[in-house]
């Protein structure tokens, strides 16, 4: 067991770094030099003015120096300084950071309850219209782009109707949940799609087990079957699924966030990317690649605990 907890840490910083190194690269060579910005911009910027701007943020040195600084610097948690807001990065983050945890919140909470009740309901109805329904209706879901969902549920149920505000996240439990409703909405409509198809797929294999035949020739209630035999097998890949699409759905905020004019780290990270705030930009990336991992490797941890042959498998014999 300790092997297996090392080995697993030992891979997680290992795809941190890697992650890492490819975040500070790709800021790196991204167009535009930071130092121009720090200098106050083109007007009168002199040769002179450039490398001593250079020299003041290590800016001159090789990457490899500059990505070993910077490295070491958020170990010790220094996200360093915008340059735009002159602010600490870190504060910057942290201000921004509940608008779109209690976004992503909201998300799950609708992508998973309805995803997989639809997903159920097709799986128990399947054959008939029902099962047709949803999976025409999750089709439909899956094509539709966020940001387009968004804009659509902007223009009917904020503009047309006036029922939800179209900007702003609110204040309070209930002022936040009727300001964040529709952009919630926006981001599960797809995540509900994937959703209900893998609770669907999962119920009808789980359905075909020799116990659940059995547990039908005894005449136990189908409703008792569907809820202690069928959907109880199933669990591993619903769980494994929501999981995966809410560690995904941090880096779906950029779209829904600027759609809908929150004050989240989706937002900052598209305006750090216009004005070239690299330690903004190289921050909020390496938040949704930590995320994502974190998240996973949870989601990995908690599989084998839901679906015990998968822990039978593991161990040796």
């Amino acid at each position: 067991m300790i092997v297996a907890i090392g080995r697993r840490l030992a891979g997680i910083v290992a795809t941190l770094l890697a992650s890492s190194f490819v975040i500070f690269a790709a800021v790196y060579a991204a167009p535009g030099d930071p130092a121009v910005f720090l200098a106050g911009g083109r007007d009168k910027l002199t040769p002179e003015r450039l490398a001593e701007v250079r020299a003041r943020y290590h800016l001159d040195e090789p990457m490899a120096v500059q990505y070993g600084r910077w490295l070491w610097d958020c170990l010790h948690l220094d996200l360093g300084r915008s340059l735009k807001y002159s602010d600490q990065v870190s504060d910057l983050l942290a201000s921004r950071l509940p608008t779109t945890l209690a976004l992503v919140g909201y998300a799950t909470v609708l992508f998973v309850l309805l995803g997989v009740g639809a997903g159920v309901l097709a799986a128990v109805r399947r054959g008939t219209w029902i099962d047709s329904a949803v999976v025409g209706g999750t089709t439909l879901a899956a094509s539709v782009p966020s940001f387009v969902g968004g804009i659509a549920l902007v223009a009917v149920f904020g503009v047309r109707l006036g029922w939800f505000p179209v900007s702003g996240s609110g204040s309070g439990f209930a002022g936040t949940v009727h300001h964040l409703t529709l952009p919630a909405t926006a981001m599960a409509l797809g995540a509900l799609a994937v959703v209900s198809r893998v609770t669907r797929q999962a119920m009808v294999d789980a359905g075909t087990a020799d116990h659940v035949a059995v547990a039908r020739a005894a005449g136990l209630p189908e409703r008792h079957i569907v809820r202690r035999h069928v959907l109880r097998n199933a669990l591993g890949p619903i769980v494994t699924m929501c999981g995966l699409v809410t560690a995904g759905m941090l880096a779906g905020t950029v779209a829904i966030e600027t759609v809908f004019g929150l004050s989240g780290i989706g937002s900052l990270l598209v305006g750090a990317i216009n004005s070239h705030d690299f330690p903004v930009a190289q921050a909020v990336l390496l938040l949704m690649v930590t995320s994502y991992i974190v998240v996973t490797s949870v989601v990995d941890l908690v599989h084998p605990v839901l679906d015990p042959r998968l822990e039978a498998v593991r161990s040796p014999v």
